[in-house]
């Protein structure tokens, strides 16, 4: 009989935990890659014990949240802008909003954030409902100066790679293709080089006598590389460069041997001691890296990337990484370089 009840409370776990999954609801520690460059609008209070909505969002009350790559928060309350560092540790997320300094994430997705929280004078938990949304539907003003988003390539059709016929190539690939159509003595076009795109940004701390602004390395699978690099002091630099073919297949085979596509997608803080450091200055700037080589495609995330001035290193990932971030900087570096200074 004892085995009976075993498997029936076995089973009731596992349904209740593949339901929760589903409905979006944390157990465990979220992953802060859903709250990196994350945009929200606030819909309703709800009252927990009772199940009660208690405040609803109209016309005349517009609340916005926008979690920041470096750790910043924006928030938008009918029409007042406030900023501040937000954290994360396990299911807590530490910001502050209406006297509230720590809330509990009890369901996270790439559409729903819920935040629960007491009051001191308040009987029960109160949650906060929020839904994504994108930019251009929120208040928010986006620095000219900002770094930009990682882009993640679309695929492309296998049984037409080559010729033209992507399912999702843009039109300047179809006006190529009907360009080439039009010569006479157009020939059949051999198979395409395997497709390889790379990108790296950020990384470093922001702070010292000449905040970097914007770092970022582009290289496109024709070779063409560009390197926007701006300082608060020294402007905007924009390096332009051809990688030669050969190159790019080296350094992609290189990236293979390394492992790149089986790191894992983030690599955090550890413990409180780092989770710390991330609020304080100079902050820390984490480092993204998006290869994409042939079928292969991996973007990786280091929250703490290097080592600070103290000479401390306080996020564990594959050292495998930095010959790879070292490899894309040398070919961004070289003196064979195109500068423009805007």
């Amino acid at each position: 009989m004892w085995w009976r009840l075993a498997c029936i409370s076995l089973f009731a776990t596992f349904f209740l935990q593949l339901t929760a999954q589903e409905a979006g609801v944390v157990f465990n520690a979220p992953d802060e890659r859903l709250f990196v460059e994350s945009k929200w609008r606030y819909t309703y209070t709800l009252h927990a014990e009772s199940n009660t909505i208690i405040h609803k969002a109209d016309q005349n009350y517009q609340f916005f949240l926008y979690f920041r790559y470096d750790y910043t928060y924006q928030e938008f309350l009918n029409g007042k802008l406030t900023t501040g560092n937000w954290s994360m540790n396990g299911r807590s997320l530490f910001y502050s909003f209406q006297h509230v300094n720590k809330f509990e994430i009890v369901q996270l997705n790439k559409s729903v954030l819920v935040l629960e929280f007491t009051q001191k004078n308040s009987k029960g938990k109160y949650q906060y409902h929020f839904v994504r949304v994108d930019s251009k539907e929120t208040p928010f003003v986006k620095p000219a100066n900002e770094l930009p988003e990682i882009l993640v390539e679309a695929d492309v059709d296998k049984s037409q790679q080559g010729n033209g016929f992507g399912k999702k190539k843009k039109n300047k690939d179809w006006l190529a293709f009907l360009r080439r159509k039009d010569k006479k003595d157009d020939k059949p076009a051999g198979p395409a080089p395997t497709y390889i795109h790379i990108e790296l940004i950020g990384g470093g701390y922001y702070g010292g006598i000449d905040p970097v602004l914007k770092d970022f390395i582009q290289i496109k699978t024709d070779g063409k590389l560009i390197k926007e690099f701006q300082s608060v002091h020294n402007g905007l630099l924009v390096t332009k460069k051809k990688i030669p073919r050969e190159e790019l297949e080296m350094f992609a085979d290189f990236v293979l041997k390394q492992g790149f596509f089986d790191f894992e997608r983030a690599y955090d803080c550890p413990d409180q001691h780092c989770q710390k450091r991330k609020g304080e200055k100079p902050t820390p700037i984490p480092l993204r890296i998006a290869i994409t080589y042939g079928e292969h495609k991996k973007m990786v995330t280091i929250a703490i990337w290097g080592k600070d001035s103290r000479g401390v290193q306080y996020v564990d990932y594959p050292p495998q990484l930095d010959k790879i971030i070292d490899a894309i900087q040398r070919m961004a570096n070289r003196l064979d370089d195109t500068v423009v200074k805007k």
